[in-house]
């Protein structure tokens, strides 16, 4: 599917607007994983089972998978949200190109958004734990995990968002983002845990990115710690690269349908009334 130009340059012209009106979210998306690194590193005495890695280094890259996660789905969703309900979706249909422009800006100004809030959680990470520090070879593999991961997550969150129809359901998402957490090696590894939670938790992407992050910023001793014992780089991106071409997908798909909804396209027609004389009240 090709994207027109018209709609290329409304939506990178939107997605500009729309981060410079958003960089305020910042102290919010950097809130949450300040707090988790804190956490991580009183922790940094304790010690991964069958292994010399600290627990607080481990969960360290699973907390930047975490908050890219909440950053692009949650960003996003909730922004998609609010923008339903105020009317801006229903006036994006009488725009040519509306919905693709939508949201190839919306996908634009979170993946900036959650570039910087990266950014920010990583210098305190430099900052508190030197064996964190980044190396070239860090930086390389970054250059490929995060847009990668973020392209993944982001198009999820646009599907989200037009499926749910109620703020409170919005909680609920987040219960259960928690508990993909869980189950996705985010804070303890998955190989260690039992069969159900490792075969659960290889099925989402949460899991790769945490993965991907880890095989970035951890020592090459870590992978031992991983299923199958090593970092399995090209699955981890040719499933993130498949993740986000399903989630793009779906996206579209999502956000079309609910435009149409919301314009009224599946409201019943009025019954007329019949025009003839009226019978005289007996």
């Amino acid at each position: 599917m090709t994207i027109p130009v018209a709609a290329l340059h409304a939506g990178v012209r939107r997605g500009i607007i729309e981060l410079r009106q958003g960089l305020a979210l910042v102290v919010n998306y950097v809130f949450f994983p300040t707090l988790a690194v804190l956490v991580m590193y009183f922790l940094r005495g304790l010690r991964v089972s069958g292994n010399d890695l600290s627990l607080g280094t481990y969960a360290v890259p699973g907390i930047i998978a975490m908050n890219v996660l909440f950053t692009s789905l949650m960003g996003v969703a909730s922004a998609l949200l609010t923008e339903r309900e105020d009317g801006t979706l229903m006036r994006m249909r009488i725009v040519p190109h509306g919905t693709v422009g939508y949201l190839i800006g919306k996908v634009l100004s979170q993946a900036a958004l959650t570039l910087v809030t990266f950014f920010v959680v990583m210098a305190l990470i430099v900052l508190l734990f030197d064996d964190l520090a980044p190396s070239p070879e860090t930086l390389l593999r970054l250059l490929w995990v995060l847009p990668l991961g973020t392209a993944a997550m982001l198009p999820l969150g646009v599907a989200v968002g037009a499926f749910v129809r109620h703020p409170r359901q919005l909680s609920l998402l987040s219960l259960l983002l928690m508990g993909m957490t869980v189950v996705s090696g985010v804070f303890y590894p998955i190989a260690l845990q039992g069969d159900m939670v490792r075969i659960t938790g290889q099925c989402l992407p949460l899991y790769w990115l945490g993965l991907g992050m880890r095989s970035a910023l951890l020592p090459p001793s870590a992978a031992a710690l991983e299923v199958g014992g090593s970092w399995r780089t090209t699955q981890t991106a040719v499933v993130l690269a498949a993740w986000a071409i399903m989630a793009t997908v779906l996206a579209l798909v999502a956000l079309r349908r609910m435009t149409h909804r919301t314009g009224g396209t599946r409201r019943r027609p009025r019954r007329l009334r019949p025009t003839g004389p009226r019978r005289p009240a007996r």
